[in-house]
């Protein structure tokens, strides 16, 4: 489903084409949501969910601040190169979440960010909250644009230009 709406646009997906892709026709979709829109609330979820499972376990294991930021960076460029479709179904189609879906998403997302934003003010407690908020936003959105940009012929070098990056402008300090 992801696959499809990323690349069609969730609008421009019949659940003929949903259940065509897992091999069950369209009407059988139903059996496992409600409608369309349930679809995208649970991959969005599910997306939001699984970031704050990622963050909270490099956070809770590793006590070094300065590793423990590195290891967010790390895991977060493993999430956004190696789920490219999940990254753009998030980034475009938000919007067509009804609004408790959205609600639900941005709860978790938040709770995700202040994961960032604790690291960060452990490193430097002088650290505005509102600037470490801003700083892991910033790193989020120069790591999830690549899916739309990336050499597919040179995976390790996209992730290595964009580890470099987000360091160094994680390390940058806000004046």
């Amino acid at each position: 489903a992801a696959h499809l709406i990323a690349e069609r646009g969730f609008p421009g997906v019949r659940l003929e084409d949903l259940g065509a892709a897992v091999g069950i026709s369209g009407p059988a979709v139903y059996r496992h949501f409600p409608n369309k829109d349930a679809l995208l609330v649970e991959i969005l979820v599910e997306i939001s969910r699984r970031l704050l499972a990622g963050g909270t376990q490099v956070a809770e294991t590793t006590p070094d601040p300065r590793d423990a930021l590195e290891g967010l960076v790390d895991f977060h460029l493993d999430f956004a190169l190696g789920e490219p479709d999940l990254i753009r179904v998030q980034d475009r189609e938000f919007t067509s979440l009804p609004d408790e879906g959205q609600r639900e998403v941005r709860v978790t997302q938040r709770r995700y960010v202040e994961i960032w934003v604790d690291v960060l003010r452990r490193i430097d407690p002088a650290l505005p909250e509102s600037d470490a908020r801003t700083m892991a936003h910033a790193t989020f959105g120069l790591i999830n644009s690549t899916p739309h940009s990336a050499d597919p012929r040179s995976p390790e070098g996209t992730r290595a230009v964009l580890r470099r990056m987000a360091l160094a402008a994680l390390a940058a300090t806000p004046s």
